[in-house]
């Protein structure tokens, strides 16, 4: 079996190494950037990185520069690192169409699920055999597509999550704290307003179809048809 390829971005040699180690463990081969400028001179260099880990602060160029400029060109999946606890940071990353978000220190173990899990959704893994009709909206989580009126939707890997748990659960009323352990798992330190960012950028990729999904105000959100 192929190794999967991911691109390790941070300016300390010490967590590079560190994740490397435990990426390496569960057959993971790893390329190492130490600061924006060099991780993307690697990225553009291979075509065949399977996902992004990147730092946010770095010198050169910060990881939000270089989760910009990767988005242009690319729907690759990215996880960012940060020692900051600032949620206007980590709703910057969701708005730049970062999937996942892990505040430092963590463990280098539920890192290695996050790789596992994004990776086994994007290239349609075998637990995500289903097709999914409600409203007009048709998903086929096996291939990873939404499509309305046979045109497809463009989401990132968690609005594609998201959405998803919102199809399977239609008419029922879901809290934010729902949401976050099912569709973030029970480990993500997060807030509601993670949920609200994303549901604001689902509705609007949705377009007419964004109206099934209603806010319950006080609690959370339902996909109502």
């Amino acid at each position: 079996m192929e190794k999967r390829k991911v691109l390790v971005v941070d300016d300390e040699s010490r967590m590079r190494k560190l994740v490397k180690d435990f990426l390496q463990r569960e057959n993971f081969e790893v390329l190492e950037a130490a600061d924006g400028s060099e991780a993307l001179d690697i990225f553009f260099a291979d075509n065949d990185i399977a996902l992004v880990i990147l730092d946010v602060m770095m010198p050169k160029m910060d990881g939000w520069q270089v989760c910009r400029e990767i988005r242009a060109f690319s729907k690759v999946p990215i996880i960012m690192l940060t020692a900051r606890g600032d949620e206007k940071d980590e709703l910057q990353g969701f708005e730049l169409g970062v999937d996942e978000y892990i505040s430092k220190p963590f463990s280098p173990k539920i890192l290695v699920a996050r790789v596992e899990a994004i990776l086994r959704r994007s290239n349609g893994g075998t637990e995500s055999g289903e097709v999914l009709e409600v409203g007009g909206i048709h998903m086929d989580k096996a291939a990873h597509m939404v499509e309305i009126d046979g045109k497809s939707v463009d989401l990132s890997y968690k609005e594609f999550e998201l959405l998803a748990y919102f199809m399977e659960n239609k008419g029922i009323a879901l809290s934010r704290e729902k949401i976050l352990n099912n569709v973030w798992n029970y480990d993500y330190f997060g807030d509601a307003r993670t949920i609200d960012t994303h549901v604001k950028k689902l509705r609007s990729k949705l377009g007419e179809k964004g109206e099934l999904i209603k806010t319950i105000w006080g609690m959370g959100y339902k996909l109502e048809v």
